[in-house]
């Protein structure tokens, strides 16, 4: 099973975000998308841990088509996200010799997705680049949408570029070895994805929770066609997040500033489902969800194994902490709130009680 979907940028087809049941029809795409020169030079970045398991499987795929074929290969983690994992690799890219006739693939997770396409933008002012997800997390959010970056010092994304991949490859092949922990991680970010724009969605996951977590490739196929349309739209109508793309960060505010505190222990989708639980209760009391709803919200995220409240962390510390974010405007801290299930909308009106009382709800045992 197979299905594609076109991203569009400035009006014009941009790349394509391909949904496949596993990677054979990898080299097809990548050749449709950056040509069939075989002296192009190519880079695999990945993990430690991803490139355990497809690292050969993908260079020998590539062979068949490109000469050379390079890999580097980082410390899996948040924490490798830096300009220092950046540098090692122009290094390498250097020594080699790619030029801008030359591409990257980013062969993992989100970490590998945001760094392999920061270090695309930036060298040589840019050279193309492929995703390869291999992450629920990172098909549904990182890969979609040309937002690249890496974390300076405690401030998680905050060096980074807007730059679009030539193609987005999701093979369902990589959730046979995806732990469970990590596959509900990329669920908070699809339950996201139907709380801000499509209720129905929101109702279908609600609905399917075992079907879902079966993993069966056209199930999962079928589930991100969904998501991937939904950023894909946000995306197109708001390429430099001046707007509505704002919406997708539901959940990330107070979720991002949990991350930090927890010195990135904490899963995102994990952290993300914390702050989705805190906007919720900021939506109640707007008047716009009633208390069921809140709960509802609640019961669909632990059902996927999510965690809806936790404890050993300081409401002041976890406020100040959001303030460092880069989704301030003015001093004041832009926040994704909802009118109602399935819609969203940016508020800057909270006050700092307001997100106290929100933060100390998700702290409460």
């Amino acid at each position: 099973m197979r299905k594609e979907i076109a991203v569009n940028y400035e009006g014009k087809k941009c790349y394509s975000i391909t949904l496949n049941s596993s990677f054979s029809y990898l080299l097809d795409d990548i050749t449709a998308a950056i040509g069939t020169d075989t002296t192009k030079k190519v880079c695999i970045v990945s993990d430690s841990q991803v490139a355990n398991i497809y690292l050969n499987e993908i260079s020998e795929l590539l062979h068949k088509q490109y000469a050379k074929i390079f890999s580097f290969v980082f410390e899996a983690g948040e924490r490798s996200k830096n300009m220092d994992t950046v540098q090692k690799l122009y290094e390498q890219l250097i020594i080699n010799k790619f030029d801008r006739h030359d591409f990257l693939i980013a062969l993992g997770g989100g970490v590998v997705g945001d760094l392999t396409g920061f270090s695309a933008a930036t060298y040589l002012r840019g050279i193309d680049f492929i995703q390869i997800p291999t992450s629920l997390l990172a098909q549904v959010d990182s890969s979609i949408g040309g937002k690249t970056g890496v974390d300076f010092q405690q401030y998680k994304n905050m060096v980074g570029a807007f730059y679009q991949p030539k193609l987005v490859y999701m093979s369902m092949e990589v959730f046979q070895s995806l732990p469970d922990e990590q596959f509900a991680n990329g669920m908070a970010e699809e339950i996201k994805h139907g709380l801000i724009k499509d209720d129905t969605y929101y109702t279908w996951m609600k609905e399917n929770r075992e079907l879902i977590w079966q993993k069966a490739p056209k199930t999962l196929i079928g589930m991100l066609d969904i998501g991937c349309n939904i950023k894909r739209v946000v995306v197109e109508n708001d390429p430099k997040e001046k707007g509505e793309r704002a919406l997708l960060n539901f959940g990330h505010t107070i979720g991002h500033a949990i991350e930090k505190l927890s010195d990135f222990r904490l899963y995102h989708g994990e952290c993300v489902s914390l702050g989705m639980v805190a906007a919720a209760y900021l939506s109640v009391k707007k008047g716009n969800l009633t208390n069921d709803e809140l709960h509802d919200i609640e019961q669909v995220l632990t059902t996927y194994r999510l965690p809806i409240r936790i404890s050993g962390y300081d409401a002041r510390e976890i406020l100040e902490t959001t303030k460092s974010d880069k989704k301030m405007v003015g001093g004041k801290v832009k926040f994704t709130l909802l009118k109602r299930i399935g819609e969203a909308y940016s508020d800057l009106s909270l006050t700092d009680d307001d997100l106290l009382e929100a933060i100390h709800y998700v702290l409460s045992e």
